[in-house]
Order: structure tokens, then sequence, then C-alpha cells
């Protein structure tokens, strides 16, 4: 099955929001001119994301996983507009984000999306208080009437997300992770959004601290009604939060699968690899096969399909073709030998 038929497919199943088409992104990260001049050296790029393609329904949680140095977050941003697109299509709920719009339209689907950061200590501005930083979006898209209604929709902010409306005083150093990670999450309620995307966001927190906020994301999600983009490299969390997940190695989609199908039989090699590292605490004692190696310089990836130097399955054509997603069994999955 083609890749438009499956993504025909998927738009019949769900109510789509979020279409992402041939998503691609290259960084320049060449010496200056002189240096290069000077020691003759070429401009080198690194391909950061390409051809990436996925949709999400509305309601629902699409994952994307994979090592340090995937990707991942580089299209979060894209997907956001924090970072442009070098080629491919975005649209959100048929705009097209990565073409011409009007402004107004743009601004109310600026309103409409937002982002959770990994790092809730580098993401609220220690100078302000709480209230103020819970209020900005409220201000910035006119949501309020009166001083008196950013106060009490604040307030009310601060206890969706299990704090206390007098928490609205205090700064941002005088919290916990966790609670600053909740202050985080009430901000980008603030905008009354249908869509959030979350990068990374329990990876500086606790354990126990992180199912706590996986517990109050999901807890949201069933109360707005808001669709998730979860970023992350540990396949423990987006098991209980996600309903669909896209593997990513080097750049590049792998396989895209539901929750529990791509736990259950996973198609691609690399898959099986990350779900070989997840600790095995039922103590099954399944087979696990390791795979050695390291990802490759993504200035100057291996010919072919890029996990080709680790996969025990490689063959010559691996080395020479770049595979195609396909659908297997439901899944799509980039692989000449699945």
């Amino acid at each position: 099955m083609s890749e438009a038929a499956v993504k025909e497919r998927v738009a019949a199943d769900r109510d789509t929001l979020v279409e992402v088409a041939g998503l691609s992104r290259v960084f320049d990260v060449s010496k200056p001119w002189l240096n290069r001049v000077i020691e003759r050296s070429e401009r080198m790029f690194l391909k950061a994301v390409t051809d990436v393609d996925f949709t999400i329904g509305r309601g629902e949680t699409f994952a994307l996983v994979g090592e340090s140095g995937s990707g991942k977050s580089t299209v979060a941003k894209m997907v956001v507009g924090l970072l442009g697109a070098t080629a491919g299509d975005i649209h959100i709920d048929g705009i097209h984000m990565t073409g011409p719009v009007g402004r107004s339209d743009m601004r109310k689907l600026r309103r409409r999306i937002q982002m959770i950061f990994q790092d809730p200590y580098a993401s609220l501005n220690p100078r302000w208080r709480v209230e103020r930083i819970i209020a900005e979006p409220i201000h910035a898209f006119g949501l309020a009437t009166s001083n008196r209604d950013v106060v009490k929709k604040v307030g009310e902010l601060l206890e969706v997300v299990g704090l206390d409306p007098r928490d609205g005083r205090k700064f941002p150093h005088e919290f916990s992770g966790g609670q600053r990670q909740r202050i985080c999450i009430a901000r980008s309620l603030a905008s009354k959004p249908e869509f959030i995307v979350c990068d990374e966001p329990t990876s500086a927190l606790d354990v126990s601290v992180q199912a706590q906020i996986l517990n109050l994301m999901s807890d949201l999600q069933d109360e707005f009604g808001l669709t998730y983009l979860f970023i992350s490299h540990d396949l423990a969390v987006v098991k209980h939060v996600s309903s669909r997940i896209g593997v990513m190695y080097l750049g590049r989609l792998v396989e895209v699968a539901d929750t529990e199908q791509l736990f259950s039989a996973p198609k691609h090699p690399y898959t099986r690899m990350l779900l070989d590292a997840v600790p095995d605490l039922g103590m099954s004692g399944r087979k696990r096969t390791p795979v050695s190696g390291e990802i490759p310089n993504p200035i100057t990836p291996p010919t072919g399909c890029a996990f080709h130097p680790r996969c025990p399955l490689a063959v010559d054509r691996c080395k020479a073709e770049t595979p195609k997603p396909r659908d297997v069994d439901g899944a799509l999955v980039a692989c000449h030998m699945a």
C-alpha cells in the first residue's frame, strides 16, 4: 500500500488535525568562508530531518521516539513554527503552515497551538511572578476583558494543574521541578489551545514525578479534548500516553504503528533494539537481540539504509538502496527485510 493510500485510510478513520508531508530540514554547518578558502575545505550540511510524513487525528496522542540526535525535537519545532522547514508541507486544521497564509489566519492558528518544553527550569522567566507568566497568553490573544478576569482565569488554571491560586504570587525558583512543569502546562492551557507539542516534558523530572505529570496530561486531554504530539526517547513512557508511535532514526521515520501493535510485534530492527533496551520489569525472560554500534555522523550518513551498519539483518541491497515506507501488516515500515 502506498503512502498516499495509507494517509487516506488514516484520514477516513479519524478527523485529521495535523498533516505533515515530505518534511525536511538541512542545517549549514560549514566553517566561515575565509577558513574554507585557507583550508581548501568544502561546505558541510547536516540533514537533521528527511522526508518525514505523518498525520495526527483530533484528540489523539502521536508520539515520536528515537535516540538523541534522531531529529525528533527538530520536527517538533518545525510543526509549531519555531523553525523553518527546508522542504515539505505542514497543514494544521487545513491551514498551510509552510505556505503563504493571511496574518489573521496565522494569528488564530497560533492561539490554538502551544508547546511544552523539556526543561522546566529554563522555560520560565525567573524575573516574573507565576501569575504574570500564565497571564501572558491571555493578554496576547485578548482572552479577557479586564484585569479581574485575568486574575480569575490564572487562579482557575493553577487549580486545574494541581496548584493553589495563591502560588501565582511566587517566583519560579520557589517551586520544585515537577511544580514548574505544572506551571508550564498551565501557561500552555491559557490560550485555550487544541494542539500541544510536548518536547520530552518529563525527561528532566524524577520517575515518581514523571508519572504525576503524565497522568495530569492525560486527564487534561480528556477534559479539554486536546491533541498531543509527544516527543520522547523513552518507549516505556510513550507506551502509556500514546495511541500511535513513529520511530525515528537519523532524521527518517523508520516505523509508524499503533502503540499496541508496535510493542507486541515490532517490524523494524531498530524498533526491536529500542524495545530490548526497555527494562523487563515483569521478568518474562523474553529473548533480547543486542545491536552494537553508534548513530552515524549525520553530516556524512551511510549510503542506502542509514541503519545498515548496526543491523543484524542487513544485506547488500540495504547498503545501496534507501528503503521506502511500505505497509506491513498495518504498520508503515521503511525496511527492505521487514
